[in-house]
């Protein structure tokens, strides 16, 4: 009797252990890999055009998944949206409205619940705000932007570190160690894999930029822009190709011929934008760079003093797309051999891989670079997305999704029902091919003015049709464009009688829609007047 007893006993402890109940449970939950990269243009990925660029691993999210062509941000510009991927509210609510206000740490991100929720947490690369990112069993970030060559790392356990490399190739390195080495094969895990690249200066890897300094890209229809017919916002804003990047740290002019070709600096910090990107790479790979740049320079400085505007126009945006490109190759690179890694180690089928970037960039289109505009190719943003047995393969959609979604999405993915506060929708059902009963339009806004680039403050309406501006603080203007007959917004009709019911419908719109996010002009001048009391723009 006695016997029997014990022996029961330990069948029962053995098969009632609760860890091992609670993990194999777990492990039913999907894991998520957060692929994003800095400043990454659709235009940039095949998947969306193979005009500029070839991107076959990246490319392979969207075979073996979706495609989102209508994707889009809240506020393009780098940490705002990256506030709003984590907090899942629009940045009036987080109050990460720009990359210089402060980031409210007592805001709940959707890491720290799933976290709480049984999921082991990494990110590796860059977060671009805070030092000590909630929510991450184990975390190493670029400090700030970072750099391309010999970086540094913030990390959770080693304090402040320096690594000899590219950066891209580290942080890539960096997140196939912890699959290999720190991923626990019984929980599942969120993995944020995010790139510097192609983010400002663009220095590709020797590899690439061997390659792309010889390579001649299509030029856009648009990049002699004169912004006829348009209001004050897009004439007056600081991004042009030719007049506002920075010759020595965007174009790679070393300052010693700036100065010998009498070529002043766009901005104050043009000259040492190159010190602290290309003079911080060890005397061997500068060596390497020289190499190939060296005879770039001479050609320059033989054809500057004879070149047209127009010709440095085309110069300028032979060299950008160079740079810019040569920079995104390392990165499709590093994604082949991460979903190389899922593939091979039996994790593909339940792993959902998310791929894109945290806005548009502009890529000679109206004679710009950057983002921070409603105009597409800054507002809209690629995403790709694999889920095996949920998602078919290469299919599309075309509705209005956010970066906003990212947070209600992923929590629903992990059968976590999210706070009440967050604001996307789950992308669950579109991924699904269930299309119906999805919002048809979404809310932007843009706050970072008067600033870099001096691009006004305007909040916008968008949908499949048409976008409806507003640019406020020092101007009352307003613009319409018609997206279907408009692609390239080079007209705006918001005066044009043909459209003005779709203005007073639209108009109205737009006010239940802030009203529905809880913006309202009181948020404007509240955040107006804080942007005024810290006097921090001055363009000396």
């Amino acid at each position: 009797m006695t016997n029997r007893f014990f022996l029961f006993l330990a069948i029962t402890l053995l098969f009632s252990c609760g860890p091992k109940a609670t993990t194999n449970k777990a492990t039913k939950r999907p894991n998520i890999l957060f692929i994003m990269s800095d400043d990454h243009a659709y235009q940039a990925i095949s998947a969306y055009s193979d005009h500029l660029i070839q991107t076959p691993n990246i490319d392979r999210i969207a075979d073996e998944g979706m495609l989102f062509t209508n994707a889009c941000v809240t506020n393009s510009i780098c940490a705002p949206s990256r506030a709003v991927i984590l907090t899942g509210k629009h940045s009036h609510l987080n109050g990460k409205i720009d990359n210089m206000f402060q980031f409210d740490t007592t805001q709940v991100t959707f890491p720290q619940i799933l976290q709480d929720n049984g999921y082991q947490t990494a990110m590796f690369g860059k977060l671009h705000f805070g030092n000590n990112p909630k929510g991450f069993d184990q975390f190493k970030i670029l400090p700030g932007q970072g750099t391309y060559y010999n970086p540094d790392f913030i990390t959770k356990d080693s304090g402040r570190i320096n690594v000899e490399g590219y950066t891209t190739d580290i942080i890539t390195d960096m997140t196939l160690n912890w699959l290999e080495e720190d991923r626990s094969e019984e929980d599942p895990f969120l993995l944020m894999y995010l790139h510097k690249a192609p983010h400002r200066e663009w220095l590709p890897a020797k590899r690439h930029y061997t390659e792309y300094i010889n390579k001649t890209f299509p030029e856009p229809e648009t990049l002699f822009d004169d912004y006829e017919g348009r209001g004050s916002a897009a004439r007056e804003s600081e991004m042009n190709l030719l007049t506002h990047m920075n010759w020595a740290g965007d174009s790679k002019i070393p300052p010693a011929v700036m100065d010998e070709l009498d070529i002043p600096p766009t901005a104050h910090w043009d000259k040492g934008a190159y010190k602290r990107e290309v003079e911080r790479q060890t005397p061997s790979q500068k060596a390497d760079w020289d190499k190939i740049y060296d005879p770039m320079i001479e050609d320059f400085k033989k054809n500057y003093p004879n070149m047209s505007q127009e010709e440095k126009m085309r110069w300028r945006y032979q060299r950008y797309m160079q740079d810019y490109l040569g920079s995104i190759a390392a990165v499709d690179e590093g994604v082949g051999k991460v979903l190389d890694y899922l593939d091979e180690n039996g994790l593909k089928e339940n792993t959902i891989v998310v791929y894109t970037s945290d806005q548009g960039f502009y890529l000679g289109e109206h004679g710009w670079f950057d983002k921070r505009f409603i105009y597409n190719e800054s507002f809209k943003t690629p995403l790709m997305v694999r889920w095996p047995n949920v998602i078919t393969p290469s299919t599309t959609n075309t509705q209005m999704v956010q970066n906003l979604d990212f947070a209600q999405t992923f929590l629903e993915i992990a059968g976590i029902t999210p706070p009440n506060d967050m604001q996307g929708e789950s992308l669950i059902p579109l991924m699904k091919g269930e299309t119906e009963n999805f919002r048809d339009a979404v809310y932007y806004h843009y706050y970072e003015y008067p600033s870099v680039h001096m691009v006004k403050r305007h909040y916008a309406f968008v949908n499949e049709d048409y976008k409806l501006v507003h640019f406020y603080y020092d101007v009352d203007e307003w613009e319409l464009y018609d997206r279907k007959k408009d692609k390239n917004e080079m007209t705006n009709v918001y005066d044009d009688p043909a459209y003005a019911s779709v203005v007073t419908d639209l108009k109205e719109r737009l006010r239940k829609m802030r009203a529905y996010y809880k913006d309202s002009p009181e948020l404007d001048q509240m955040y107006i007047d804080k942007y005024q009391d810290l006097k921090r723009w001055d363009k000396k």
